[in-house]
């Protein structure tokens, strides 16, 4: 009979390694470090021991942990960390009320199979073991309970894919960048050359650079400060005005080298400024760390 071991954790690789050179002993099954799936996990499985597999993971990962091993602990399920030196440290000093057991890394599969077994045995002797497999033949008749707990783990996990979905989406979709400058050679230099990057639009006026931001979406704009009529600095205190825009990144474009004037263009709290002629290797490094 194999034990059930829930694995979960950063470190994919020792993960990996129970599936693929400890499937003779173990029957595995992997979570993710959410409370609710763990929980889901560990009432629908019945695992014989949970093992934590460290690789990077935050204070506020192992605080949050805590809280699920109060629910565990309650299962008398024996709960296995697995790190180096350094992650096991920190895991201790966050959970140092845990009543865990810690394998160090680095450790060869084989020991730490040989390792689980013998807590295992400890833990849980042969005929507890026995006693535990007709409680979980006994429990999967409840077919309502088994159903429910499915249904809730198919649910969570449609949640992540269209959230992987829409992350992919996201990430394929092309930014948009309108640039607004009086003008037009410079309009036309700037779509130039970030047009194969970005969805580039273009507005010779602040007036027109309103009514399109009143219609479309834009991720950026690129607003010339000195233009007749509507100048940047009307324009961006128009957007800030506009509760659907007020969050909408604006780079000012401006020919001005005197200090004055730049701490002018400053006090309106853009999120950058590019002076003219315009370094284009800025421009491009500017807008990455605006859209990221």
């Amino acid at each position: 009979m194999k034990y059930k071991v829930l694995l979960m954790g950063n470190n994919k690789m020792v993960i990996n390694e129970f599936f693929t050179y400890m499937d003779l002993n173990f029957e595995c099954f992997s979570t993710s470090d959410r409370y609710d799936d763990i929980i889901n996990h560990v009432k629908y499985i019945q695992p014989d021991v949970l093992v934590y597999c460290l690789y990077g993971e935050n204070p506020d990962d192992l605080k949050r942990f805590v809280n699920v091993e109060n629910k565990i602990s309650v299962e008398k399920i024996p709960i296995v960390i697995v790190g180096d030196a350094e992650e096991c440290d920190q895991f201790i000093r966050i959970a140092s009320a845990m009543d865990v057991t810690i394998f160090r890394r680095p450790l060869s599969s084989q020991k730490l199979e040989e390792g689980l077994i013998k807590l295992l045995k400890e833990k849980r002797p042969e005929g507890a073991r026995e006693k535990r497999s007709v409680t979980v033949t006994e429990s999967t008749l409840k077919t309502e309970d088994v159903m429910r707990v499915a249904e809730e783990l198919l649910a969570q996990l449609a949640k992540e894919e269209e959230k992987e979905k829409k992350q992919r989406e996201e990430a394929a979709r092309k930014r948009h960048i309108l640039i607004v400058d009086d003008d037009s050679s410079v309009l036309k230099l700037l779509k130039g050359y970030l047009v194969e990057r970005y969805d580039v639009a273009t507005a010779i006026s602040g007036k027109i650079a309103l009514k399109f931001l009143e219609a479309k979406k834009t991720d950026m704009v690129l607003l010339d400060y000195e233009m007749p009529e509507e100048n940047g600095a009307t324009v961006l205190a128009k957007i800030r005005e506009n509760p659907a825009l007020q969050n909408l990144p604006v780079v000012f474009l401006t020919g001005v080298t005197d200090r004055k004037k730049i701490m002018e263009v400053l006090a309106m709290k853009p999120q950058g400024y590019l002076t003219k002629p315009i370094d284009m290797e800025k421009l491009s490094s500017t807008i990455k760390g605006v859209l990221r």
